[in-house]
């Protein structure tokens, strides 16, 4: 069995943690850290404390009225992406715990595009 490293619970919600394939299971948050624990395979968990979160990346959608996925980006383990059943809910209680300006909105489609275009064009120009 893991041991939580936290020692008082803000939320606890169903959740999907997407590292290769898709993990269910369940994610808490609390006062030392963000933690996942898959139902089916109590070896398959994540436990992510407030000082090691670099950033909090958020995907929105129809101008904020939907975000599918946000993620975890780790000062030294890098990103871990979950999805959740009230996402706004997860991130309104991260944000009580990292700094609100550390949570970013991940880049659309059209921005994608058109970094690719000028990194194109860049590199043909020199």
């Amino acid at each position: 069995m893991v041991q939580s490293i936290n020692t008082k619970v803000d939320l606890t919600i169903d959740a999907t943690a997407f590292t290769g394939l898709a993990d269910y299971g369940t994610i808490m948050i609390g006062d030392k850290g963000f933690e996942f624990y898959n139902t089916g395979d109590a070896r398959k968990f994540i436990q992510i404390p407030w000082d090691e979160v670099d950033k909090v990346i958020a995907s929105v959608m129809f101008k904020g009225h939907w975000i599918p996925r946000y993620a975890i980006e780790t000062k030294n383990n890098g990103t871990f992406t979950f999805a959740s059943k009230k996402p706004k809910l997860v991130l309104r209680t991260i944000r009580n715990y990292v700094n609100p300006a550390n949570m970013v909105q991940a880049l659309g489609m059209s921005d994608v595009l058109k970094r690719s275009a000028k990194s194109i064009f860049n590199r043909k120009n020199k």
